[in-house]
């Protein structure tokens, strides 16, 4: 009885746990992004949380991330909940979780403006995070819902930052870089160009160390 009670205390005394950043990173599945694609991805994101730099990262930060995946109106789902990153077994599952996701969606459209809504609904889920971050990625322009501006202006009024990672294809007429910059981008914010989805890895990598990493001096 006297030892269950030592231990109780013991964790009642122990400081609780912080969160300094609530990362969720939106995967875009809309019919532009066809299987293959998709597994570059899903591998892409993966090979990132593993990666030993992105973990000390994660680590250091005290972050919790989750992922979604969106497409047309009301199609956005939660595929992994919100967890916290705070030991290497941790972070290990979540990225070995991620490799394995199945596509939720079939092809549909791209309704940004709805994804940037049911992120931002999702924070309500780590209150104690002191800095939130949408992380969105995508191959195309807004083509259904049409609510971008809003469901951004809506989410900076909620104190998130908004960055992108644009899935560039260079052939088109107009680069998906400039639409991200312009409608979708929180102030502050930026966007990571994809040189098609072959260098979505390099850029998820080099995205996620820039959001997570604290600057030196």
């Amino acid at each position: 009885m006297l030892r269950a009670l030592a231990i109780a205390l013991t964790f009642l005394a122990a400081p609780a746990r912080g969160c300094d950043t609530a990362l969720l990173l939106a995967i875009d599945i809309s019919g532009s992004i066809d299987s293959a694609e998709y597994a570059l991805q899903v591998q892409g994101l993966a090979d990132a949380l593993a990666d030993p730099r992105v973990r000390e990262a994660l680590l250091a930060g005290q972050v919790a991330v989750s992922v979604m995946q969106w497409s047309g109106v009301d199609q956005q789902a939660m595929v992994l909940p919100w967890r916290r990153m705070f030991d290497t077994g941790e972070i290990a599952r979540f990225a070995a979780e991620t490799r394995t996701l199945p596509r939720i969606f079939a092809a549909s459209d791209t309704a940004v403006g709805g994804a940037l809504a049911f992120a931002t609904a999702q924070f309500s889920e780590v209150p104690d995070c002191q800095r939130r971050v949408i992380d969105i990625s995508g191959d195309g322009p807004e083509n259904a819902g049409f609510t971008v501006t809003a469901a951004r202006a809506y989410a900076i009024t909620q104190g998130i930052e908004i960055n992108a990672i644009a899935i560039e294809d260079f052939g088109a007429s107009a680069p998906i870089t400039a639409f991200y910059q312009r409608w979708v981008i929180s102030r502050g914010g930026f966007v990571m160009a994809a040189r098609g989805l072959r260098d979505y890895p390099r850029a998820i990598r080099a995205k996620l160390l820039r959001e997570l990493e604290k600057p030196m001096g």
